[in-house]
């Protein structure tokens, strides 16, 4: 009497001849090198000119000649220029004189530094501040504080920065840069401060 082995279905077969197929394909593929990101790129900018789009960068968060900001940014989300002392976009605070809402000609070139970043960086967003110095009653440095944050915003405005990237506000002579009494003192406290928005 001869012994019969079970016979295996045949779809088992074709499973086997399959799998047997693709592990010979795939022992005859020649293997690639997985390409590897250059991330020790460097800037080619200088620090002064850092974040006003006058070179090229390649330094994570920085903007770049085409004036976007690169693609590895802060934690904040916020470009490092803002925080470059040697950049003007450090500078945040337009100074007026005693009773007035007028921005004086020496802090143009600070507007300008700012309105030219926020046209170039359409996510960015700003808060002008507008402060006044203790002298006057609450309502009328609040009033003139708002005044002074909506002079420095009508600027921005005219060197084409967008309307939706400027809120102005005023907190009168609530926030004192120098509690004191004297005149520079004073000085220092009738200002609009910039603040950008995530700071």
């Amino acid at each position: 009497m001869q012994s019969k082995t079970p016979s295996r279905p045949v779809w088992i077969h074709a499973l086997m001849l399959s799998a047997a197929i693709a592990l010979t394909a795939c022992s005859s593929t020649p293997e690639q090198a997985a390409k590897v990101e250059d991330r020790a790129a460097t800037s080619t900018t200088s620090p002064s000119t850092q974040g006003l789009g006058t070179g090229t960068s390649t330094s994570p968060g920085a903007v770049t000649s085409a004036g976007t900001v690169g693609q590895n940014t802060n934690p904040d989300g916020l470009d490092p220029a803002l925080r470059d002392p040697a950049s003007p976009l450090s500078r945040r605070s337009v100074f007026f004189d005693y009773d007035s809402f007028s921005v004086k000609d020496e802090y143009k070139g600070l507007v300008e530094a700012h309105a030219a970043y926020l046209k170039r960086t359409p996510k960015a967003r700003i808060v002008i501040e507008g402060n006044t110095d203790e002298r006057g009653s609450r309502e009328y440095n609040l009033a003139l504080g708002q005044k002074r944050s909506e002079a420095v915003k009508r600027v921005m405005a005219l060197l084409g920065v967008n309307d939706s990237q400027i809120e102005s506000v005023s907190f009168g002579e609530e926030k004192p840069r120098n509690a004191t009494q004297t005149e520079q003192a004073f000085a220092e406290n009738r200002r609009a401060d910039i603040r950008y928005v995530g700071e």
